[in-house]
């Protein structure tokens, strides 16, 4: 089964598919006060609610770009739905493959949740910071370990400690380290977490009701039941996840 079929199942009542509180999110989506015309890229844009929301409220022109054609697919209707004169592409490519069109740089750049396309939080920072103007704004959604992870759990959802930073803290040093200045964080708490997790449950629930011949339904609701035993005996309290906006600066 293509992965991509089971998370369309396991979020297709999720307006962002990562545990962050859409409350908080649109706080910050507010505090951006981006002007029209100005350029957005998303990475892994899901289905496309970010650049979406940017181009309701700010009129914005962006990239959207997703592996996914379920999300394509869900991000373009949306598009049509909410904001049809808005000025966004969603491309349906593999996003570490995707290059700006003749050198182009973004005002904002993100990538929140998808940081293995380009070797992790630092590798990712670094890519959207080679796509980002001087002044601009790079956001990036990223794990983080609360405790040491349990070697059974890393073994189990196929992790490797290195994989994420120590700390909260840890996610800001590296992006200060990398010439950029850190000027706003949103933190997920477990409400985030338990919402994100367990609306996932519901809509795979409501899946296999209303497609109980889908062949691949077994599978599945299988992979659900080990992501749910997952989350509850070590993930629900040995990862964060938090977003971080980042200004580029002068070097």
């Amino acid at each position: 089964m293509d992965a991509s079929k089971y998370y369309d199942a396991r979020h297709r009542l999720h307006l962002y598919c990562n545990p962050m509180n859409k409350e908080k999110l649109e706080r910050f989506i507010r505090l951006l006060r981006l002007k029209p015309g100005m350029e957005v890229l998303d990475i892994a844009c899901g289905k496309g609610e970010f650049l979406i929301r940017l181009a309701e409220l700010y009129s914005i022109r962006g990239v959207g770009v997703d592996i996914s054609p379920y999300c394509i697919r869900d991000a373009l209707n949306k598009l049509e739905a909410r904001a049809p004169n808005a000025q966004i592409r969603f491309l349906l490519m593999d996003a570490k493959d995707y290059k700006p069109e003749h050198g182009q740089l973004f005002d904002l750049s993100a990538c929140m949740g998808a940081s293995w396309i380009y070797g992790g939080h630092r590798g990712t920072l670094r890519a959207l910071r080679d796509m980002t103007k001087v002044g601009g704004i790079i956001v990036v959604g990223e794990p983080y370990w609360l405790k040491e992870p349990d070697p059974e759990y890393l073994a189990a959802d196929s992790l490797r400690k290195q994989d994420y930073a120590c700390s909260h803290r840890e996610n800001i040093e590296i992006g200060e380290d990398e010439g950029l200045t850190c000027i706003y964080t949103i933190v997920s708490d477990h409400d985030d977490w338990d919402h994100y997790e367990t609306l996932g449950w519901w809509s795979i629930d409501e899946y296999a009701r209303e497609n109980p011949d889908d062949p691949d339904l077994l599978e599945i609701l299988a992979r659900e039941e080990r992501e749910k035993k997952i989350y509850l005996k070590w993930g629900r309290d040995t990862m964060g996840w938090a977003i971080y906006a980042f200004r580029k600066r002068e070097t």
